[in-house]
């Protein structure tokens, strides 16, 4: 009777080994989806908000993130960034400054701890604000008004909390405010036509593709490009040129192939890092497409890291060399080979073939916020040495943290909040989500071992 029972535990416990194996396991925390211009398009009063939103790609980084607040602005109060006739490039750094990278809604704003806190924005992970300009101050003033503010010292703060718009708790919050944060510095911008790429290039350690770019004429292209449509550019780093396994003899292309294949690390386009993130269901068309070649890229992406997919191989974005409209520049840290050129198994050569791709590989792939490696971004300007806040993370577009309380001259943000009476959004459970079936399929389960215990 003792053996029989061991058995029946045994199969009883082989069933539900099954069961666990083959059904889904139920997620805590799930994020919520969110599309900020369909949801601002409800709201007339906004509109010229929502339209840069869109000109800028600036939605597009809002949707790729999963808790964040964003700021707005009625069309009125847009009139002191849209009537100074400034470039895209400097309506979007305005507009970067204005999302928060942290939940706050009414309740939060006005229980924060000591009565202040500096809180991340799009700005600062963008590796373009100098020190700690992509910071901003938020300040809980006598007689319930909140105000926001630039974190550089002395900075006014014009701009108040006039409402919640809509609130998705724990995910995303909208909420109004009377005027722009102005941040120093932030409504000028070089003229892009001006940038000279090749000097980029070489300054982010991608000396030998910006020789290339020059010899082949393929500069030329990327110009015109710049300046018609748009330009996004995937440089490999120097780095990438001297792998030595597992890539092709690049000397063995004839000159015609050279020139698609530099076409193909373009896309006539300004795609910055939140319009890759949220392309990664749909190829991407290259400056080398042309009808009868496709020459797509597709994009994966796992939290901040993007890694571009060619059919031949990987590489992952590195850093931010610049992200001006209607110009883009990153660096990757492999060759982008086209399956049209190359197949889907390259003939490697001792002299010219990379070694695997780095992004196959995170415990060796280089972090994009390495200083010293040749593919990272330019770092930001230091730090003002009476700033009181934190130095800001040269990260290319990480999500940091808003600065400790230690850092921060009047704490840090307040804990998070409970739902408010400010929320528009139907109530959603953030918690564990169980699904149905799995409790069905654990019952059915449980029933036939029974069965089978009671037949034996």
């Amino acid at each position: 009777m003792a053996v029989s029972n061991t058995n029946t535990m045994i199969i009883l416990m082989i069933l539900i080994l099954t069961l666990f194996s083959t059904t889904p396991l139920p997620t805590s925390g799930a994020a919520a989806s969110h599309n900020i211009t369909e949801i601002l398009s409800k709201f007339p009063d906004y509109s010229v908000y929502n339209d840069y939103l869109t000109k800028t790609k600036v939605s597009d980084e809002i949707n790729s993130r999963q808790t964040i607040t964003v700021l707005v602005l009625n069309n009125g109060a847009m009139g002191s960034l849209t009537s100074g006739n400034h470039p895209l490039s400097v309506i979007k750094k305005a507009l970067s400054l204005l999302v928060i990278l942290d939940y706050f809604d009414a309740q939060k704003l006005h229980d924060i701890s000591d009565g202040t806190t500096l809180s991340t924005t799009l700005y600062q992970t963008s590796g373009t604000a100098p020190g700690n300009l992509g910071f901003v101050n938020i300040t809980d003033l006598k007689g319930g008004v909140v105000s926001f503010g630039s974190a550089a010292p002395g900075s006014k703060f014009d701009a108040n909390y006039t409402k919640p718009v809509k609130q998705i708790p724990y995910s995303l919050s909208v909420l109004e405010i009377s005027a722009p944060v102005i941040a120093p510095g932030i409504l000028t911008a070089p003229n892009t036509s001006d940038v000279n790429i090749t000097a980029l290039l070489e300054k982010a350690g991608c000396k030998t593709f910006s020789s290339m770019l020059i010899s082949s004429g393929v500069l030329k292209m990327y110009e015109s490009s710049a300046l018609d449509k748009g330009l996004t550019l995937f440089a490999p780093s120097d780095e990438a040129f001297k792998k030595d396994v597992g890539k092709p003899d690049l000397t063995k292309l004839s000159s015609a192939e050279i020139v698609t294949m530099l076409q193909y690390h373009a896309i006539p386009s300004y795609t910055p890092i939140g319009t890759l993130k949220t392309s990664k269901d749909h190829p991407i068309s290259t400056l080398a497409t042309n009808g009868a070649k496709k020459f797509e890229l597709s994009v994966t992406s796992a939290g901040d890291s993007v890694t571009l997919n060619t059919g031949v191989d990987s590489s992952r974005v590195a850093g931010i060399v610049i992200d001006e409209t209607p110009l883009c520049i990153f660096t990757v840290d492999d060759i982008l080979l086209p399956v049209e050129l190359f197949g889907t198994s390259p003939s490697p050569s001792p002299s010219l073939a990379p070694e695997p791709s780095v992004s196959d590989s995170p415990s060796s792939a280089p972090s994009p916020l390495s200083s010293d490696s040749p593919s990272s971004a330019p770092s930001p300007a230091p730090e003002s040495a009476d700033t009181p806040s934190p130095s800001p993370s040269t990260a290319p577009f990480a999500s940091p943290p808003a600065p400790a309380s230690g850092e921060s001259p009047n704490g840090s943000p307040a804990d998070s909040p409970d739902s408010s009476d400010d929320s528009s959004s139907d109530g959603k459970s953030h918690g564990v989500i169980v699904h149905g079936s799995f409790f069905k399929t654990l019952i059915l389960t449980v029933s036939a071992g029974a069965l089978l215990a009671w037949n034996l």
